[in-house]
């Protein structure tokens, strides 16, 4: 009864969040053309230009169409997968402190480093929690090509496995060949170490 009010007198509020993002998919979008004709390394610089925007008095907020734009590129690039606008607007739901839903198979992973990259920007490291100890490192390795060229390390913490000083973690060096599948791509280190990484995975 009180969403029938709501909506009779004020509108459906769900659809006008979803045209705010509608909105800033938009944006992004329109981004799209100029990103493609940037060289790996004018696009690698983008962290270092927004991280000046934002000591210069810029928010998150206003970032996020060009940062998430930025990141969309550097998948296609890297990943060979370009976002669908739908994880757009996951990903401005996620920022947003809001929960996404996604099914299986709708890009959750990859969704979730269009608010991870932003959020990172202020050096404060960001932290995705998943189920389990392989779900941690399995996305790690999977997204670290698009942190990693755009100057963020990764981090990968363990609950199961441990080591003689405790329970262990990992940063993502992806030139790293290692036989044991729980060390390939990544290096052991010590959990404060890892901690200190621009993006963390833990589960």
């Amino acid at each position: 009864m009180l969403k029938k009010i709501i909506t009779k007198f004020g509108g459906d509020p769900n659809k006008k969040k979803i045209e705010e993002y509608l909105s800033v998919v938009n944006q992004i979008n329109d981004l799209e053309p100029s990103l493609i004709n940037l060289s790996d390394e004018e696009l690698t610089s983008k962290t270092d230009e927004f991280r000046n925007r934002l000591k210069d008095g810029q928010t998150l907020e206003e970032l996020l169409p060009e940062a998430f734009a930025v990141v969309r590129e550097v998948s296609k690039r890297t990943l060979g997968m370009r976002h669908f606008d739908t994880q757009l607007m996951g990903g401005m739901m996620l920022h947003g402190g809001k929960v996404a839903e996604m099914r299986t198979g709708e890009g959750k992973t990859l969704m979730a480093t269009l608010p991870m990259y932003l959020n990172a920007l202020p050096g404060l490291g960001v932290h995705l929690i998943t189920v389990n100890d392989y779900l941690a490192r399995r996305d790690a390795r999977w997204m670290a090509p698009v942190f990693n060229f755009l100057g963020l390390s990764v981090g990968v913490l363990q609950m199961g496995s441990r080591t003689e000083g405790g329970k262990k973690a990992y940063i993502v060096d992806l030139k790293n060949d290692h036989p044991q599948e729980d060390q390939h791509q990544m290096i052991l280190v010590d959990r404060k170490d890892a901690y200190l990484s621009d993006i963390v995975y833990a589960p």
